[in-house]
């Protein structure tokens, strides 16, 4: 695990669930479940970029290396890639490939971590997402007329073409993306992942909820 990085990038200032990063869930704060799970795993190379100080603090007092990350790359409209830029141009080291955890996506299965950089390796792929099934039924509303999608009219549920989405659990890339201002490359490998934590992603109260739910019912 030495030559990967785990970067968790956790800011202040959400609209939607203000200070959300400390918030309790279960017996630690939401960004402390991404901390401890890859800690579990012996990484090395565990950093916190944040600018919100509690955050910076706790991260710390766990053991945890920490980047101040300058407003500038911390407000709503920013993408996260500048984060880490910043972050890995800070630590001054060469890695790799860098792990991605995000705070909000605070549940994942035992060993994915594990099996993503073996896949990872085995594949020699640039980057890698993890990404589940979606098995709804969607489509598109124009002038209040509902269009099928990915179906159509009557067809039953288990015969729709596979279909799968983004759940944010984990990514891993190689640095050199990183350069190009990018986190996924050409060679991107889609895992995927059939869990109930793929669900979770906290952005309101409601996501806050069911994460509760999720944590004490499922392992």
């Amino acid at each position: 695990m030495k030559n990967y990085l785990v970067l968790i990038p956790a800011r202040a200032g959400s609209q939607r669930l203000p200070g959300k990063n400390m918030r309790s869930l279960g017996s630690k704060p939401l960004v402390g479940h991404s901390m401890t799970y890859a800690q579990e795993l012996g990484f090395e190379h565990i950093v916190i970029s944040s600018n919100d100080e509690k955050v910076l603090e706790y991260a710390q007092q766990a053991g945890v290396e920490v980047i101040e990350r300058p407003d500038a790359f911390a407000g709503d409209e920013e993408p996260v890639v500048t984060a880490l830029q910043h972050a890995v141009n800070q630590l001054k080291k060469k890695f790799k490939a860098v792990i991605l955890l995000q705070p909000t996506n605070p549940l994942r299965p035992k060993g994915l971590l594990k099996e993503a950089i073996a896949t990872f390796e085995r594949e020699d792929c640039d980057s890698l997402m993890t990404v589940s099934r979606n098995e709804r039924k969607l489509g598109t509303i124009s002038n209040n007329c509902f269009t099928p999608y990915n179906y159509k009219m009557g067809q039953r549920s288990q015969d729709l073409e596979p279909l799968y989405y983004e759940n944010g659990l984990l990514y891993i890339f190689k640095t050199e993306l990183l350069n190009q201002g990018k986190l996924l490359g050409e060679k991107n490998y889609p895992l995927i992942v059939d869990h109930p934590f793929a669900e979770i992603d906290i952005d309101t109260e409601a996501d806050f909820k069911k994460a509760e739910l999720y944590l004490k019912y499922f392992k």
